[in-house]
Formats: structure tokens, sequence, C-alpha cells
């Protein structure tokens, strides 16, 4: 019996850290009334850190948009099309590489952004430990793509979370300008 109240307890702390905006926890009725938070705060959890949900659909197969995201020649075609071209160019800039692997690396943008993937599911997820070159040393956040089918296209949810503080709105930019439009216009050229 008491495995069963920490296992309910542990679901309750957990749905507790869904994004609202989301309306998971609502759905599955977890409680964040004062009682609930003080638990939370006593097990050293907070309810404070940011994270990003967004939703793009392509003109492009599930399979397109999984290779532009994981082969190193497509990616860095899409590099080029983007607003992050200059970080490619620049003196130092390293070459865009990508490991066809779990536990592989990837190096984008000239080396500014760096990872590993935690978990590749052909044409339908890619997790990956992913950081900027400017948070300090050991910091890194999850990068989750899923990519489900809509139609002849394909819709593609990010969601981005465990990054430093107040990188939120720098970050959420940045998948538009260098992930989403080039990605777009990448795959409209065939």
């Amino acid at each position: 019996m008491l495995s069963t109240r920490i296992s309910r307890r542990a679901l309750t702390l957990g749905l507790a850290t869904i994004p609202a905006g989301l309306g998971v926890a609502r759905v599955f009725g977890a409680s964040t009334n004062g009682a609930d938070a003080a638990a939370a705060a006593s097990e050293g959890l907070t309810h404070t850190s940011e994270s990003i949900h967004q939703e793009v659909t392509f003109k492009a197969s599930r399979r397109q948009v999984y290779e532009a995201l994981t082969s190193a020649r497509q990616f860095d075609a899409l590099t080029r099309l983007s607003d992050g071209l200059s970080l490619v160019t620049a003196p130092g800039a390293k070459p865009t590489a990508i490991s066809p692997e779990v536990g592989g690396s990837f190096v984008l943008f000239g080396g500014y952004i760096t990872g590993r993937h935690l978990e590749m599911v052909p044409d339908e997820r890619l997790v990956q430990a992913w950081r900027a070159g400017h948070w300090k040393a050991g910091d890194y956040s999850v990068v989750k793509f899923t990519l489900t089918a809509e139609g002849a296209g394909c819709k593609l949810l990010l969601d981005h979370r465990g990054f430093p503080e107040g990188q939120g709105k720098s970050l959420a930019y940045g998948w538009g300008v260098h992930y989403w439009e080039p990605l777009a216009k990448l795959l409209a050229q065939g």
C-alpha cells in the first residue's frame, strides 16, 4: 500500500510540473494547492523553470523533416538559409557535423550549438541534449522534436526545457528564425 501512495504522489507532483499551457495538469486533475506546493518545496522541487513548446507544419513528409534535422549536409544547407550564416563562415567556425547514432554528437551553426542525441526514432522523434556556446560549462537543455503526419505534410512539435534561466525569449525567437524559416525554405527546394 505504501508504494501505491508514493506512486500516486510522484505522479501528482510530476503532473503539477507540466506547463499549464498544455492543459494536461487539468485533464489529470493534478492539484496545485498550498499543501502540495509546501510539500514540493520541502522536497526541493521548483515550479519556476521556463520551457518552450512550438508547433510548426511543413509541406513535406516526416521523413524529409527528420532527415533535414539529422543529416549534416542538409542541416548545413539549412544553416546557410538562416540568419546563422555568419556563424558558419566566421573565422574558426566548426563544420556542421551530426552523428547518425544515439549517443553521437552534433555540431551546428559553426559550433555555436552542440550536444548529443539521446533518442532517435526515424521519422517520428528526435531527443537531444542541447547547449548554446555562451552557456556555462556543463549546462545542457533537452530538446525534443516529435513528427506527426498532417495531411500530405508534417507537423513538428518542439519541446525545449532545462535551459538556463532568462534564455527562453531568445531561444523561442531563435527556433523560428534559425530552424523553422530556413527549414521551410530548404524543404521547398526539394
